[in-house]
């Protein structure tokens, strides 16, 4: 099930998003989520949950790409499934309620951020009618080393 997430929802989306922090490069960040901070998160962002038997397994948030309020119509998000819940068109549900409410929100367009060797990240946004914009190399460090970002965009 798909729905907008909730205060509650906060710990199971920090517990996918920090395992993804600590064991991966799709987010260059180290510092984990701390669910009190994203409780907070939540509510002011429009985020997404994919629940199964009750259970926070996948999520998608966005907010304003950059500020300043000429970019107001302009997004980014952060999609992660759980490692477990992948592969069942849970991805593609969180962006589909993503994408029309962002839509329905007069939002024009849609960036992802997706590392340069996650190679599964680009392949799901490019099947879902995003293009990549732009290649940022070496702009991340992470587990010793650089990493190059790619930007893709969708216009809603």
């Amino acid at each position: 099930m798909i729905r907008p997430a909730r205060r509650e929802d906060a710990g199971g989306i920090a517990a996918i998003w920090n395992h993804v922090i600590r064991e991966t490069t799709q987010t260059f960040t180290t510092a984990e989520k701390d669910p009190r901070a994203l409780a907070e998160q939540i509510i002011a962002q429009p985020c997404f949950v994919a629940e199964a038997a009750g259970v926070v397994v996948g999520f998608v948030i966005y907010g304003q790409f950059r500020s300043g309020p000429g970019y107001a119509h302009t997004v980014e998000h952060s999609i992660h499934v759980a490692q477990g819940a992948r592969g069942a068109g849970l991805g593609r549900a969180l962006m589909a309620a993503a994408e029309a409410h962002a839509r329905a929100a007069a939002i024009h367009s849609i960036i992802a951020g997706v590392a340069g060797e996650n190679a599964g990240g680009a392949a799901f946004h490019a099947a879902l009618g995003y293009r990549e914009i732009a290649r940022l190399p070496e702009v991340g460090w992470k587990f010793g080393r650089w990493h190059d970002l790619v930007l893709m965009q969708k216009m809603l």
